[in-house]
């Protein structure tokens, strides 16, 4: 895949590009990874013209500005914003875990640009009930304001930040492997004096000010009116159990899951299963 760069409304958006001459694909990835998630995927889906991008704040892509924050609306806007860059007036979309939040907000926003939509390891978006809003509002300032006083840890090699990602537990049974994070440390990381620093935005580590309701996530997947696939890794992990990951498949007026074994990052570890899956789903098998 190659290198492509969108200059935006909320500034430049860098991604991966294998230039395919079937269906358009727009690619989003998870929290704190990049474009290179689905670089082991891409050799098998050659004949699609996929389209990866790091989202804002991750990746190469550009931070927002200061005192501006991260949230699903930013997120939307980065992706109809670089399909429109693209010139694409419809495409498919495919996201894993975070992505895929994003993803399913933005077919159940814009029906008449979503032709078809795989979200890996997440449906629709985290859900908390009404009673947490004031705690979770309480926690969301008080981190923002402390973030001044974080400091980037920096990393002498590559090797040691890949060793750090690998122990840092972010998703628990997300199942990569050194080499695997390997490609998503490289892309994630910029060079300063000394070594290597992470280069997404430490904002995105903050906890968010609000969540929606399990009534309004419920509302959104049943908004979703293209053809779903949700493909998950067996066993489920523990934000998502099964019962909830099926009951909200159900919800959806064309859709379908298909449980795989592996972990959190299913396609990166399994990747030609995984593609050979999502590529007959895009072809309209």
């Amino acid at each position: 895949m190659r290198e492509v760069g969108f200059d935006v409304a909320l500034g430049r958006l860098a991604g991966l590009r294998n230039d395919g001459r079937g269906p358009r694909v727009l690619a989003l990835h998870g929290w704190l990874d990049n474009a290179a998630s689905f670089l082991p995927m891409a050799p098998y889906l050659r004949g699609f013209d996929l389209v990866a991008l790091d989202l804002p704040g991750h990746g190469r892509s550009a931070h927002l500005s200061a005192g501006a924050e991260y949230s699903f609306s930013v997120a939307i806007a980065a992706v109809l914003d670089a399909a429109d860059a693209l010139g694409w007036d419809r495409f498919h979309l495919l996201g894993h875990s975070m992505g895929a939040g994003i993803a399913s907000l933005v077919a159940a926003a814009c029906p008449d640009r979503v032709e078809r939509l795989v979200a890996i390891e997440m449906l629709g978006a985290l859900a908390e009930p009404p009673t947490q809003a004031a705690a979770r509002l309480r926690e969301a300032v008080a981190a923002q304001r402390t973030l001044a006083d974080k400091r980037l840890r920096v990393f002498p090699d590559i090797d040691t930040a890949v060793r750090a990602r690998l122990h840092a537990g972010r998703v628990p049974g997300s199942g990569l492997d050194a080499e695997r994070l390997r490609l998503l440390v490289e892309r994630g990381v910029r060079a300063v004096p000394g070594g290597f620093v992470w280069s997404s935005d430490p904002r995105l580590t903050l906890p968010s000010l609000m969540r929606y309701t399990q009534a309004q996530v419920d509302a959104i997947i049943a908004a979703i009116v293209c053809p779903a696939l949700a493909v998950f890794a067996e066993p489920a992990q523990p934000y998502l159990p099964d019962e909830e990951r099926r009951r909200r498949t159900a919800l959806l007026p064309q859709g379908r899951m298909l449980a795989l074994p592996g972990g959190h990052h299913l396609h990166m570890q399994q990747p030609e299963p995984v593609a050979a899956v999502i590529a007959d789903f895009f072809a309209g098998a």
